[in-house]
């Protein structure tokens, strides 16, 4: 009979296998990334955008470029884009980011040569109707409104703000920041961003050498001249360490405690996501097992680190009642501290490796799921011999290597704190 009282014993993964990206070109030279797995007549196709072009005065036209690309073109509505899209089982959506602008189709092999056009016609004739730049100004408005009476909302702001300052890193939209928004300048904004000089191409799925060949027809001659800047993020983080947004109301306390740090190109990368895991990046975490499980203050806390193209920044998050508020901050101090002072357990630093390596592992689940670990590495100026090192840096790194980079890389006194609530 199964003992339930026992946990069952874990096993070591040894060996994790990534499906690398081939590179190949199209006659214009846009390079396209292919990760050809699976056993499903499917592929998702992405059109990989550099943000160009941001500053303060006008600093929403990436995101409504993006998000109002399926909104019509010279021939075709947005209803209609929608319509022969669903028409062919297919899905089309954009993603914005701070560092990128995607175009993403999701289609049966089959039926590219009907979907893909489609993709063109957007990627090149896009128009940005008024009356979709209306609506979207009203729509994002009220989300706007909507968003500013949260407590967590306001504190992500303050605390990207705090450290990023007037860049595209930390800039948070206003009301009047909507209002800026014209058909013109979308239209100048989307030559700017979307064209062949700027484009990246990720291919995954089941592709075969005919979906290359039909890429390269429609957007192999794809040209342009247009004259863009690359976005540069240059900030100085605030000199006050404490920010505090009173809410009298209130009853919990949305705490964002963090600092500029380092990202995916620095050496001591993983590492640091080792040590990340056992303060706050897991459910099993020490933030979980003290202010959630021992002291019930909390249904969740976590903590990050946070890999951006041009900077990065580790963060502890939670949402609290405002009477615990301030023991909250105590507590995460002193698991802090400990950490830097105290060397981890062989028993939970095999279990966080473990659990990070599991979660690698699971995350490989599909070529999807690979094409994203290659975006990961690709735009970072890396290539797989970053995972190579990763699972490595898992595998070897010991508790004093673990103190040592809490000494280095966490100081409590230089973390920027955000409380919005009541302490």
């Amino acid at each position: 009979m199964l003992d339930r009282t026992t946990a069952p014993q874990f096993k070591n993964i040894e060996d994790i296998h990534f499906i690398k990206a081939s590179k190949h070109q199209l006659a214009n030279d846009i390079p396209v990334f292919i990760i050809n797995a699976g056993e499903q007549e499917l592929v998702r196709i992405e059109f990989i955008f550099k943000n160009v072009n941001w500053y303060i005065q006008k600093p929403l036209l990436s995101l409504a470029a993006n998000t109002m690309l399926n909104d019509g073109t010279s021939n075709l509505s947005g209803a209609e884009i929608a319509n022969k899209i669903d028409y062919y089982g297919a899905f089309f959506q954009t993603e914005y980011g701070l560092d990128r602008s995607t175009v993403v189709l999701y289609s049966l092999n089959k039926h590219l040569p009907n979907t893909l056009p489609i993709i063109k016609e957007v990627l090149t004739d896009s128009v940005y109707p008024e009356k979709e730049v209306d609506t979207f100004i009203n729509n994002q408005k009220q989300k706007l409104k909507v968003s500013l009476e949260k407590n967590d909302f306001l504190a992500r702001r303050q605390f990207s703000k705090a450290i990023f300052g007037d860049t595209i890193y930390g800039f948070s939209s206003n009301l009047e920041d909507y209002d800026a928004l014209n058909q013109a300048d979308l239209r100048q904004h989307f030559q700017q961003t979307y064209h062949p000089e700027n484009c990246t191409i990720v291919v995954s799925g089941k592709v075969n050498e005919d979906i290359l060949t039909l890429l390269n027809s429609l957007f192999g001659a794809w040209k342009s001249d247009v004259v863009f800047k690359p976005n540069t993020v240059e900030f100085k983080a605030a000199d006050d360490k404490y920010h505090y947004i009173e809410k009298v109301q209130a009853l919990q306390s949305a705490i964002r405690i963090g600092m500029p740090s380092i990202n995916r190109k620095h050496k001591d990368f993983p590492a640091l996501q080792v040590l990340n895991t056992v303060l706050g990046g897991y459910f099993g975490s020490r933030l979980m097992a003290n202010i959630r499980e021992d002291k019930g203050y909390t249904y969740g806390i976590g903590s990050a680190n946070v890999s951006l193209e041009q900077a990065g920044y580790f963060f502890i998050a939670s949402e609290v009642g405002t009477d615990v508020c301030a023991d909250t901050l105590v507590q995460i101090e002193k698991e802090v501290n400990i950490l830097k002072t105290q060397l981890i357990g062989d028993e939970e630093l095999a279990l966080v490796k473990n659990y990070l390596l599991g979660s690698l592992l699971g995350s490989l689940e599909n070529a999807f799921s690979h094409a994203d670990k290659f975006k990961n590495i690709y735009f970072f100026n890396q290539d797989y011999e970053y995972y190579t090192n990763y699972i490595n840096t898992i595998k070897t790194i010991n508790a004093p290597q673990l103190l040592e980079l809490a000494n280095k890389y966490w100081d409590f006194d230089q973390f920027y704190k955000v409380i919005v609530g009541k302490v």
